[in-house]
């Protein structure tokens, strides 16, 4: 509100001015004293009130009024729609094949920073807020099914945020444009390699995918290379057919389109293709979440009033994400869909927000798209709390030292995490890393607690070796 008050003071300096131009025409007698009176006021009053407005805009609150009004579309709850700025596209003659990621890094982001939001027009995808990432690929010729040759190739690629996902999870879809061999310095490189981002994103799994065939049957497609590969190939061939939602309805289709559809969807029950893994082998060489801003991953901190007040955590997922022209240093502003499931047990409600959403986050999209959020007291508002989401979603590794100095990973157990993150929370104990040490003063109170969970989670291994542990000591750690 501070900072928003600040801007709506500049933009709007020189209306108040005419406070005084019009305090100094009446005590001259003008009569056009007033006009500059109300026009003054107007602007001093508009001073708070369009800060107000855009502090509610941009803060991470969702209320039951922000519930969907669309209910023409219906999501599934294991439904993602991701809307991603479109890839080049090449020429006719390149072909779509699947690549691996072996290793990417990051070698640049750099936003200006001159402002908490910048808003562009026309480019969905402007440079400054693209990561640049540099990539060893193994690029299949065909598909993998077949055995087809492979090839290495590195280069650097700008990455639509939404899709970073894809390279941790490890799998491209890339066209392969053939060139002269001037054009390729190495020779066992084919031609020019193209990564299609969104497309990417559906290979990965991030994005979710379901086929209705003619006879009305749905199939799920999600994460399932092979099949997803011949589809895009026979979209290209098509003419472009969208693969951008979660649906794909061979009944909306021109009957030849749908009958090489169908007979992918014949191929894949005579020969059920099981889904791929959620990430390939070798993650740790492809990690970006450590080197992306966002928010630090944390238990989270607790704030003493909303926890006297009977505040509680609750979970949401997004169900769609829509990228706009509108960037913060620390992640793009999208236009989200979440589905939020109150604590009290009340019935969950979709509803539609814009947020900023942290780019470290959106690079593990094909692993979770879980949201914790601070819950008033009376269940109308909901915030979402940026730290506790990243932790849940894995984006820095979870720990807990036990009494006794034994280090406990609770990183890949978004349920242990949960628990321990409503344990804190109901007990008013912020703890902002992601390291939950029960050896510190703050945590005396809550260690019993936690170490019944970690036993629960664990076994009772690692019970025996706390069961004997000493109570935490005023001043330990």
């Amino acid at each position: 509100m501070a900072g928003s008050l600040g801007c709506a003071v500049i933009c709007y300096f020189p209306v108040p001015l005419a406070l005084f131009v019009g305090y100094g025409a009446w005590r001259a007698g003008e009569d056009w004293a007033w006009i500059a009176l109300v026009l003054g006021g107007v602007g001093l009053l508009a001073i708070p009130l369009s800060a107000l407005r855009y502090a509610r805009s941009t803060f991470p609150r969702v209320t039951r009024r922000h519930r969907l009004k669309d209910r023409s579309i219906a999501y599934g709850d294991s439904t993602f729609v991701l809307w991603a700025p479109r890839s080049e596209q090449g020429s006719a003659q390149a072909g779509i094949v699947r690549a691996d990621v072996l290793e990417a890094s990051l070698v640049r982001y750099s936003p200006e920073g001159e402002a908490t939001f910048t808003t562009y027009g026309g480019d969905l995808a402007p440079d400054e807020f693209t990561p640049l990432i540099r990539m060893r690929l193994r690029v299949h010729g065909g598909d993998e099914a077949e055995e087809s040759d492979w090839f290495e190739t590195t280069g650097e690629w700008r990455v639509p945020s939404l899709c970073l996902s894809a390279i941790t999870a490890g799998r491209l879809a890339v066209l392969i444009t053939p060139g002269p061999p001037a054009d390729r310095p190495d020779a066992q490189v084919p031609g020019r390699v193209t990564p299609l981002w969104p497309n990417s994103a559906l290979l990965a799994g991030t994005r979710t995918c379901r086929v209705i065939d003619l006879d009305g049957r749905s199939a799920d497609a999600t994460r399932r290379p092979t099949r997803l590969l011949r589809h895009m190939r026979i979209s290209r061939e098509a003419g472009g057919i969208g693969m951008n939602g979660d649906t794909l309805d061979l009944r909306h289709l021109d009957p030849a389109v749908a009958a090489r559809y169908t007979a992918v969807a014949e191929r894949d029950r005579a020969a059920p293709e099981g889904p791929a893994p959620v990430t390939e082998p070798g993650e740790e060489a492809r990690w970006l979440a450590d080197s992306l801003p966002g928010k630090a991953a944390g238990f989270g901190t607790v704030s003493r009033r909303w926890s006297h007040r009977g505040g509680v955590l609750a979970r949401a997922r997004f169900l769609q994400m829509t990228a706009t022209s509108t960037f913060q240093d620390h992640g793009p502003v999208l236009d989200t869909v979440l589905r939020i499931h109150p604590a009290d047990g009340t019935p969950a409600f979709d509803a539609a927000r814009r947020l900023t959403v942290p780019i470290n986050y959106l690079t593990v999209l094909h692993r979770t798209r879980e949201v914790v959020l601070y819950a008033a007291a009376n269940g109308r508002s909901f915030v979402v709390d940026w730290a506790r989401t990243n932790l849940l979603a894995g984006t820095t590794a979870a720990t807990v030292i036990t009494p006794d100095g034994q280090e406990i990973p609770v990183g890949g157990r978004p349920e242990v995490i949960w628990s321990l993150m409503n344990l804190l929370a109901s007990r008013g104990i912020s703890n902002p890393a992601p390291v939950l040490d029960l050896r510190k003063r703050p945590m005396s109170r809550a260690a019993g607690a936690v170490m019944e969970v970690i036993r629960d989670e664990f076994g009772p291994a690692v019970g025996r070796a706390v069961a004997g542990a000493p109570s935490p000591r005023t001043g330990s750690g």
